[in-house]
């Protein structure tokens, strides 16, 4: 696969989808760079057809480019899980005009082969998880901005509290009962604890 910049962190994002929204082109044509390693992870899905990879890159460049002309980013989504849809789209699309001749296409139609070597229909294809490199990006950007977070504003206990009911570092999650049993403390007590440390995360994110 070819290499691709980067993707832009959280506040990356927010300030360059700020100025696209003054007005600014630089900042689109950097909005459009930084996400094309997602136009080629959701590419990748339609490998084995007959289209060239570069083509499908070129065709979901694209989606890509609309969804960053169109993203309203008030609505509280990322840029790259509204974008992984818009690029699938334009693939589909693509690929339907190229199926459409003289008849309707059926959903059911075979289109291609896998990499397996099976055969795969435009029903297979609409029917597949699009979003799940694009999740686990965003999932991991999120963790590490709640981590970064919970050390600014969290007490040491407000986080042992956190991460140990939540699971978070490869913990199990576990009950504010058994917490309490834990700590030494009453489940009351580990209630007020939770609820005033999700506060303030919620504040600041």
């Amino acid at each position: 696969m070819k290499t691709f910049p980067k993707p832009l962190t959280v506040d990356e994002e927010k300030y360059y989808l700020q100025r696209h929204k003054e007005g600014d082109l630089e900042a689109k044509r950097i909005l459009i760079e930084r996400n094309l390693r997602l136009v080629a992870h959701v590419a990748k899905k339609y490998q084995g057809l007959d289209d060239d990879q570069d083509d499908l890159i070129s065709i979901g460049t694209i989606g890509l480019i609309k969804a960053v002309a169109t993203f309203d980013n008030t609505k509280g989504n990322r840029l790259a899980t509204y974008a992984a849809r818009c690029i699938d789209n334009e693939l589909l699309m693509m690929l339907r005009s190229k199926k459409k001749t003289s008849k309707e296409v059926s959903l059911h139609e075979p289109i291609g082969m896998d990499k397996e070597g099976n055969t795969i229909s435009l029903e297979d294809i609409i029917e597949a998880e699009t979003t799940d490199v694009v999740e686990k990006l965003v999932l991991k950007q999120d963790i590490k901005k709640l981590y970064d977070i919970m050390d600014q504003v969290l007490s040491e206990r407000e986080k042992e509290v956190v991460i140990m009911r939540y699971g978070l570092g490869n913990n199990h999650e576990i009950t504010q009962r058994e917490l309490a049993g834990q700590l030494g403390i009453s489940r009351s007590y580990v209630s007020r604890i939770e609820k005033k440390a999700l506060e303030k995360l919620k504040e600041y994110f």
